[in-house]
């Protein structure tokens, strides 16, 4: 993708995003109001250009490589649960970390969460998703109809016993 292939309003929002906010989309030029606005978000969302973290857009990487700027420098990694097993936080730290939660990534996604249970052998069933998902069993069914067979193209195959839930789990 090229600057060329954006148009002047997209190419505006994400280099002052770049320039001036740290990647995080605060400004729009005055002609993009309303609908307008939104129209340009999802343009540039589904062109995998920005991100949201649920609240607020941000310029991802591949909106770094469409102007032609170096992407940010990943955030420092924290040492990993095996380099601290020894180390007990203190209890105020383990308060804030269980309040706070973990910013929203392709890895921390309920996509990914329900992915991971109908990897697992002895699959998931629709009230497990709804618990681990906060989601109703209507939508819980329409994500593997859209976003995982027909998106992602997932083989969901199902089983169910005579007086058990139906069990899901990602087929050959």
């Amino acid at each position: 993708m090229s600057k060329n292939d954006l148009t002047p309003a997209q190419h505006a929002i994400l280099a002052y995003a770049i320039q001036n906010t740290g990647g995080k989309i605060t400004w729009f030029p005055d002609n993009v109001n309303g609908g307008a606005r939104k129209k340009v978000l999802e343009g540039l969302f589904k062109r995998a250009l920005i991100t949201t973290d649920g609240t607020d857009w941000f310029v991802a990487a591949e909106g770094y490589d469409a102007l032609g700027c170096d992407r940010p420098a990943p955030a420092p990694v924290a040492p990993s649960a095996d380099e601290t097993a020894n180390e007990a936080p203190p209890v105020a730290a383990q308060a804030q970390e269980t309040a706070t939660p973990r910013p929203r990534t392709r890895e921390n996604s309920k996509q990914a969460t329900i992915i991971g249970m109908l990897q697992r052998p002895e699959g998931t069933t629709v009230p497990q998703i709804c618990e681990a998902t906060g989601w109703q069993a209507h939508t819980v069914r329409g994500a593997f109809a859209g976003a995982l067979k027909k998106k992602l193209g997932l083989n969901i195959v199902s089983t169910k016993a005579a007086d058990a839930d139906r069990v899901y789990r990602i087929g050959a």
